[in-house]
């Protein structure tokens, strides 16, 4: 989970952990990603319908 959390939001566990500010913005980027997953997957359930 660190390599990951760092490598997409450039922050450490321990960091993220103790930083309200980067947590509220990891969490608000990630809510981001998935409606655009979702919008995605609509996109191509659509078109394959």
């Amino acid at each position: 989970m660190e390599k990951a959390l760092h490598k997409a939001h450039g922050i450490g566990f321990a960091e993220y952990e103790r930083s309200l500010t980067k947590r509220i913005d990891v969490e608000v980027e990630r809510q981001k990603e998935y409606v655009k997953s979702l919008e995605i997957s609509h996109e191509m359930q659509r078109k394959i319908l």
